[in-house]
């Protein structure tokens, strides 16, 4: 086990390491990540609605 000083300076060496994202980077990715939450909900929402008109269509159907 290091103590507790080489452990600060290897966890900033790290850090060192990391490559940060760009701010467009991060506008970009939000942007698509909100774009495709839309699409998503749209389609589920398609999906149950034709789902819902199925089975009230059948329900009465069956109720004749």
């Amino acid at each position: 086990m290091a103590n507790p000083l080489q452990f600060i300076q290897q966890t900033r060496a790290e850090i060192a390491k990391v490559v940060w994202p760009t701010r467009r980077e991060v506008v970009l990715t939000t942007v698509m990540v909100f774009i495709m939450a839309a699409l998503t909900s749209v389609f589920f929402f398609l999906v149950d609605l034709l789902i819902r008109s199925g089975f009230q269509g059948l329900l009465e159907f069956a109720a004749q």
